[in-house]
């Protein structure tokens, strides 16, 4: 693997944000590699926080206000630019979201992961709580602890490598722009294309689900009112 781009989109709740960007800065990475964290229309106060810990702490900020005016999610938008620049860079690329936190081995060990397996499409970290134990959207690999092993079932871009491989069969302008989220479906076409997806059940990321848009915790807390405000306002389209 040539080289790595790593990225984190972002929609406000900075403290959680900041937890996973300081946690991949401190990664022991031996691959050369950019991070960038993508700004999706956070509040005024909090790119003004994103600008100055990116001056601080060193990884690029790009903020989509100053490229599109589509409301937020643009998670398309950022899939499509993370995956050109990384093709131009012979990349791989390796998303891990504001809710997400690893460990120093992490990333590299997902590296070496992918490395290692030549049908490799997607690399992924187990998630867990803050107890080390798997958690959603991972609950179906239960039992699996400590192993690393292909699976059928999609794999979450909570913390996924998608390998250069993958994004060179597959161009992201393809994908349905009527949806907001796309785990899923590149899961299924890595898959299709005839690549296989691991989940790394020995490389465990603490997970604290949907941190980063609060909102979508009322799936558990109240999922009617969950799945109502999915249908009429037709959000979080997978």
């Amino acid at each position: 693997m040539k080289n790595l781009h790593i990225i984190t989109p972002v929609k406000d709740s900075i403290d959680s944000t900041i937890l996973t960007i300081r946690a991949l800065l401190a990664s022991q990475i031996d691959v050369p590699y950019i991070y960038t964290v993508y700004n999706d229309f956070s509040s005024a106060e909090n790119t003004e926080l994103l600008k100055k810990y990116s001056a601080e702490l060193g990884f690029e900020l790009v903020n989509l206000a100053d490229i599109t005016d589509h409301p937020s999610p643009n998670y398309l938008l950022v899939l499509q630019m993370a995956q050109k620049r990384a093709i131009e860079n012979e990349a791989s690329l390796l998303i891990v979201e504001s809710d997400v936190i690893v460990e120093k081995d992490t990333v590299q060990k997902l590296v070496n992961g992918a490395i290692e397996r030549d049908d490799c499409g997607i690399a992924a970290s187990v998630t867990v709580d803050d107890n080390g134990a798997i958690n959603y959207p991972y609950n179906y690999a239960k039992g699996h602890e400590g192993e690393a092993y292909k699976v059928e079932k999609h794999c979450s871009f909570c913390c996924s490598l998608l390998t250069n491989r993958l994004l060179n069969c597959y161009d992201f302008n393809k994908l349905n722009p009527e949806k907001h989220w796309f785990d899923v479906h590149i899961s299924h076409v890595s898959q299709d294309l005839g690549l296989n997806n691991y989940l790394f059940c020995d490389l465990p990321v603490i997970h604290r689900p949907h941190a980063s848009r609060p909102w979508k915790q009322l799936k558990y807390k109240n999922p009617v009112k969950y799945y109502l405000l999915k249908f009429f306002k037709r959000v979080d389209k997978i």
